[in-house]
């Protein structure tokens, strides 16, 4: 087994390149690998006599830059069993050198001896040239695997290996997602050599009309965080702000009592805007439950029990406990195995079983929801009716209990069978698989079109819904019952 020797060659040209590096390719008798000879170094040591073999072929024969590099480490390990070996890269060899860290793997395998040396960064020679300093916050990325959500705009961010123009343009509809297509960003080529270019553009215009290489790198400057209201880092800042003793006097006396009606209220009305089908006010409604969930998270994070940050790793954390079919090796036939796993995952979870199967249905819910649900766990323990037929007849049994309690003029017994009534009702609607909730919305949303309708109508007549008695009324009904038919049934 012999030694893998690394060595950089800078930047951009051979006043870069450092003099012991320099005497150590000049003096060497080694065998001299290249990455790519598509460097400025390499064609002026080449005038100086050295000969050099480069895996610039490698690059032909692979469609994945991790495919490339594997190759590359590949044939210098088979080399290096003959003989040393001298492997050349641009820049340093501890930057964005994708070979070097895989020939460090095999270095700690035992597969190679391994030698890393000089080399100077090309991030030294770019902070120069686009005169920033790294300690206001620097992102340092590579472009041929760039995330959105990696990138943190506060930060100064660098793209490095922005090799052509379809790594410029993947990174443009990257930065897209976040910037307006004429923010500023700057490109920078060979920076700190004589042939070094600085050129700023819209984002726009990234992948057109610019010259990219193996030495160009994209730069975007940090950002006001006024400018980036779509991330949530500012949704948080700016709960935290209303929450502050500098902020609203409403929202600091908020408490998780005082806001449950609203979140219940902000619910409804996303629910509306999903009936309606309007997309514009589903944002706008959702936005709204996410401000509540916001209050609650802040509210447990001034009085020091939670925060935001525990409600996401719960719920994540959930979420992948209760779909082991997808982040395990679990496999499910349908949606109903699905449904079957999670329940018996969050027994599971839940550990001792609750006092009573009903402890899971919130009395907070709704009274049909509830009624459903309340069914639904009797049902699961064969406290149910086999056939719709039984069900039925409970039905007309609590209407002619509320019929009696109507003749005994009892209001209290009235109400009370009539809620037996609804009770059944609801049953019923399970029996036949219908849900009780969109069956009566449905059922609103007719008469608000119908009445609507008809005040439409006497308003064209120049009056109001007022000025007609009941008979009157109903033939308005029918009419508005005709005009709307099919549409609302």
């Amino acid at each position: 087994m012999k030694t893998i020797t690394v060595l950089g060659l800078g930047a951009g040209d051979l006043e870069q390149l450092p003099l012991g590096v320099y005497r150590k390719l000049t003096n060497s008798d080694q065998k001299l690998y290249v990455r790519t000879m598509d460097h400025p170094v390499l064609e002026e040591l080449s005038k100086e006599g050295l000969t050099f073999e480069s895996f610039d072929s490698v690059y032909e024969n692979h469609n994945h830059f991790q495919l490339v590099y594997e190759e590359i480490v590949k044939q210098l390990v088979d080399a290096s069993l003959d003989e040393d070996v001298t492997y050349i890269v641009p820049g340093h060899p501890m930057l964005a050198e994708r070979t070097v860290q895989l020939l460090i793997e095999e270095k700690r395998k035992g597969t190679i001896d391994l030698v890393i040396e000089g080399g100077q960064s090309f991030l030294d020679a770019t902070f120069a040239a686009l005169e920033i300093d790294p300690i206001e916050g620097f992102q340092f990325l590579d472009a041929t695997a760039l995330q959105r959500d990696q990138l943190q705009y506060l930060n100064h961010i660098i793209l490095c290996q922005v090799y052509d123009a379809m790594i410029a343009s993947e990174v443009k509809l990257t930065l897209l997602e976040d910037l307006p297509a004429d923010h500023p960003v700057t490109i920078v080529s060979a920076a700190g050599s004589d042939q070094e270019k600085i050129t700023t553009v819209p984002l726009e215009e990234l992948d057109r009309n610019v010259e990219v290489d193996n030495l160009t790198s994209v730069y975007i400057p940090p950002i006001d965080k006024e400018k980036l209201n779509h991330q949530f880092f500012r949704l948080r800042e700016v709960i935290q702000t209303l929450r502050s003793p500098e902020g609203c006097p409403w929202d600091r006396k908020q408490t998780h009592e005082s806001l449950r009606k609203y979140l219940i209220e902000e619910a409804y009305e996303f629910i509306d805007a999903v009936n309606r089908q309007d997309d514009d006010h589903m944002v706008e409604e959702l936005g709204d439950i996410l401000l509540q969930v916001m209050l609650h998270s802040q509210i447990g994070e001034d009085e020091g029990f939670f925060t935001i940050d525990d409600v996401i790793v719960s719920v994540t954390d959930k979420m992948i406990r209760r779909h082991p079919h997808v982040f395990e090796s679990v496999t499910v036939n349908d949606a109903d195995e699905v449904v079957t796993n999670w329940e018996a995952i969050k027994q599971q979870e839940k550990g001792e079983k609750a006092e009573s199967i009903l402890d899971s249905v919130p009395t907070s819910f709704p009274a049909l929801l509830q009624a459903e649900e309340l069914q639904k766990k009797a049902a699961k323990v064969g406290f149910d009716w086999d056939s719709v037929e039984p069900v039925m007849e409970k039905v007309e049994e609590e209407w002619r209990e509320f019929q009696e309690a109507r003749e005994n003029d009892n209001e209290e017994e009235m109400e009370k069978e009539f809620g037996d009534w609804l009770f059944a009702i609801a049953n019923l609607a399970r029996h036949y698989k219908l849900n009780s909730e969109n069956a009566l919305q449905r059922t609103n949303k007719k008469f608000r079109t119908r009445l609507l309708s008809m005040e439409q109508e006497t308003k064209r007549r120049g009056h109001s819904l007022h000025d007609y008695d009941l008979n009157q009324l109903e033939e308005l009904w029918v009419q508005a019952k005709e005009r709307h038919k099919g549409a609302d049934e």
